[in-house]
C-alpha cells in the first residue's frame, strides 16, 4: 500500500495494491498487520455501505465524543468526491478541508480521523463503503450543512440531491461561533 499525505495531519489517502489480468482484479482494502505497520487504526467496529444516485450529496456528518468516529472509505462501484473538514478545534489545520476523488476504478480508500466532518457528492451511481472505530449513536450525530459559507468547499455540481435532514444542518459558524475566524 502506498499513503498520500494531505495537508491536514491523519488525514491519508491510501492506494492499494492492485492485482490484475485477464480475469478481473484482486487488492486488499485493509489489513490489520500492514495498517499497524503505518500507524493507521487497525481497531475498527461497524462496516457500512451505501448507494448513491449521481448528483446526491450525503453529509457533512460527524459524531460527537465519547462516540466520535474514524472512518477508512472507499468506493466499491463509480465515482464520488469525498471531502473532509477538520473540528478539531486545538488543530492549526481547524476548519480546514480536503477533498478525495474516489473510485471503484482506482480503488484509492481516505483515512478520515475521529474529530472530522465527512461528506460526499456522488459523481456517477456509487456503491460507498465505510469501516467505523466507533459504533454509531443516535444521541451523539451531527453535522453541518453541506453547503456551508464559511467553508466554501467546491463540490462541483450543480442541483445537488440532498435529504431534508441534510438541508437543515446548523452552519460550521452556529457549532464554532468563536473559533471561526
Amino acid at each position: 500500500m502506498q499513503i498520500r499525505e494531505t495537508s491536514i495531519a491523519g488525514l491519508v489517502e491510501i492506494f492499494p495494491r492492485v492485482f490484475g489480468d485477464d480475469r478481473g482484479m484482486f487488492f486488499e482494502s485493509y489489513n490489520e498487520e500492514t495498517f499497524a505497520k503505518l500507524g493507521l487504526p487497525v481497531n475498527f467496529v461497524q462496516d457500512n455501505q451505501s448507494f448513491s444516485k449521481k448528483g446526491v450529496v450525503r453529509g457533512l456528518h460527524f459524531q460527537n465524543a465519547p462516540f466520535a468516529q474514524g472512518k477508512l472509505v472507499r468506493v466499491i462501484s463509480g465515482r464520488v468526491l469525498d471531502v473532509a473538514v477538520d473540528i478539531r478545534p486545538d488543530s492549526p489545520t481547524f476548519g480546514k478541508h480536503e477533498v478525495f476523488e474516489l473510485s471503484g476504478e482506482l480503488n484509492n480508500i481516505a483515512y478520515i480521523p475521529e474529530g472530522f466532518a465527512h461528506g460526499f457528492v456522488a459523481l456517477e451511481d456509487a456503491i460507498f463503503s465505510y469501516k467505523c472505530t466507533n459504533l454509531y449513536n443516535k444521541e451523539s450525530e451531527s453535522g453541518i450543512l453541506w453547503n456551508d459559507p464559511d467553508l466554501n468547499i467546491d463540490w462541483g455540481i450543480t442541483d445537488p440531491i440532498v435529504s431534508e435532514k441534510d438541508l437543515i444542518l446548523p452552519t460550521f459558524r452556529s457549532l464554532f461561533g468563536e473559533l471561526v475566524k
